[in-house]
């Protein structure tokens, strides 16, 4: 394996604007995808239901390896979006798979550990220096900054950031968890500080860009989706096509590829289903744009 992906899936319910949808997803399913598109053997780590395990047909059929832990119930998300362009929404857990544990351990493989957590708990922070010791941990802020108060989901600071960012090679927020971490609403201050406490990559999201922090240097790059029908796992996508390019290319070109394949993405509906044509394709677009 290039990247082994730990995190629940989800049964979405998404109320969108003009309509509801209703599908399989989750980080792991959007993150998976593109990392495979992208030429790496990823593996995915999982926890749901027996009932809902031919759900994980959406990536088992893209030769994603995937290990499912048996649950009593698969998590479910119901995600309610108050605007056409899906950048404020409330979201109410349905229902809940078990935490992960140290059973993972068995089935870490690859240079990257990448913790694609939908919600504090479900990765629990021990677990952080276990996976250090099998390959670079990636983690999406997500996991540890949204909290589960009963049904209603929200956000709050990570207790701990200072103590586990760093054991965390990658890390990835967007503008509004950049903002919960660090109190500041400059992106590339908040992307220095989170450097600055451990984190060697960091990459915060926005509606308009990307940008990465390494090295006291910031690269980024635009996304140019040509509409939003496929906005849903725009982050996910995103950081994990950074992280499968990361392999083996320099942060910019990284960064670029990344754009590139999430925009295509946001222009359908679902993972990441283009060619790694079409990726080089819109790159060589935005570069000259």
């Amino acid at each position: 394996m290039d990247i082994t992906m730990v995190g629940h899936i989800s049964k979405d319910i998404m109320e969108y604007v003009d309509g509801v949808q209703r599908f399989t997803g989750g980080p792991v399913i959007y993150s998976s995808a593109a990392a495979k598109s992208a030429g790496k053997a990823v593996r995915v780590l999982t926890i749901a239901s027996a009932d809902d395990d031919e759900a994980l047909n959406v990536i088992r059929n893209r030769e994603i390896d995937v290990v499912r832990f048996d649950s009593p119930a698969t998590t479910s998300i119901r995600n309610i979006y108050h605007t056409a362009d899906c950048e404020t929404r409330d979201v109410v857990l349905l229902s809940q798979a078990r935490p992960f544990d140290d059973s993972v351990e068995a089935h870490l493989d690859g240079s990257i550990i990448h913790l694609a957590g939908l919600f504090r708990g479900e990765i629990p922070d021990s677990l952080i220096p276990l996976c250090a010791k099998h390959g670079k941990v990636a983690l999406d802020a997500q996991g540890v900054l949204r909290c589960n108060d009963g049904k209603a989901l929200s956000f709050s600071d990570w207790a701990e950031k200072e103590r586990y960012l760093p054991m965390i090679h990658y890390l990835k927020t967007d503008a509004a968890e950049a903002k919960i971490l660090t109190g500041s609403d400059d992106r590339e201050e908040a992307a220095e500080l989170l450097a600055s406490w451990g984190a060697r990559e960091v990459m915060v999201t926005h509606n308009s860009e990307v940008i990465l922090y390494t090295d006291g240097r910031v690269y980024r790059a635009p996304f140019t989706p040509k509409n939003l029908s496929g906005r849903t796992g725009r982050g996910d996508t995103t950081f994990a096509a950074y992280l499968a390019r990361r392999i083996d290319h320099g942060p910019q070109e990284s960064v670029s590829f990344a754009a590139a394949l999430c925009s295509l993405k946001m222009e359908q509906p679902g993972p990441f289903s283009g060619t790694m044509a079409q990726v080089i394709e819109r790159m060589e677009q935005d570069a000259r744009s």
